[in-house]
């Protein structure tokens, strides 16, 4: 009896063994994710022509919100998640530019349409810079947003710092432009006590 008990308690620990084995084994190669809708925004710049009485252009931005935490506020940490690197702008799916017209940003021509953006800092840490990657060669890659650091750059075009006026809890991207000059709009981006800012021409 004594013997069955033995034999019994180390088959139950073979067993116990092979669970995280079996475990590794059974994990699928692929998995699949997804994320809230809520949790996304959106900015837009629109032409009319009231001589034809149709569109005459426009562009948006389309992005994830993700949350400011606390955390971020340590100076040291944020310049080691940030300084000398391409950083992830948004949330979940890229941040996407999408324009039907040409447009100058920071002085640097974008053609008309699709591209991933993500912000770039400094070694150093002084300078920021708004990144545009191709989304045709990021999707032959299936580089996620998460792996921005991977995707080649096409287009670097340099946002200045700007004191913020208010904490943003969530990411806040701006288009802002006044009735009075149509053709000079401001891309603002804010985020927790970070405030970038670029000058977009248009012709």
């Amino acid at each position: 009896m004594r013997r069955s008990i033995i034999a019994l308690i180390g088959a139950g620990a073979m067993l116990c063994a092979a669970a995280p084995i079996n475990a590794q084994e059974k994990r699928p190669p692929i998995i699949a994710f997804g994320s809230d809708s809520a949790e996304r925004g959106t900015t837009r710049v629109g032409y009319w022509d009231n001589t034809k009485d149709r569109g005459a252009g426009q562009f948006a931005i389309d992005y994830g919100r993700p949350a400011w935490r606390k955390d971020y506020e340590d100076s040291g940490k944020f310049d080691q998640m940030t300084k000398g690197k391409v950083w992830r702008l948004g949330s979940n799916f890229w941040t996407v530019l999408d324009t039907d017209i040409p447009l100058k940003i920071s002085g640097q021509r974008i053609p008309p349409g699709l591209w991933y953006l993500g912000l770039q800092r400094s070694q150093e840490g002084s300078a920021w810079s708004l990144v545009f990657i191709d989304p045709a060669k990021a999707r032959a890659a299936h580089t996620d947003a998460s792996e921005i650091e991977r995707a080649a750059i096409a287009i670097k075009a340099g946002m200045s710092t700007e004191k913020s006026s208010e904490m943003r809890e969530k990411l806040s991207i701006d288009l802002i432009f006044k009735k009075t000059d149509i053709k000079d709009v401001t891309l603002r981006i804010a985020w927790g006590n970070l405030q970038l800012s670029a000058p977009i021409q248009v012709p």
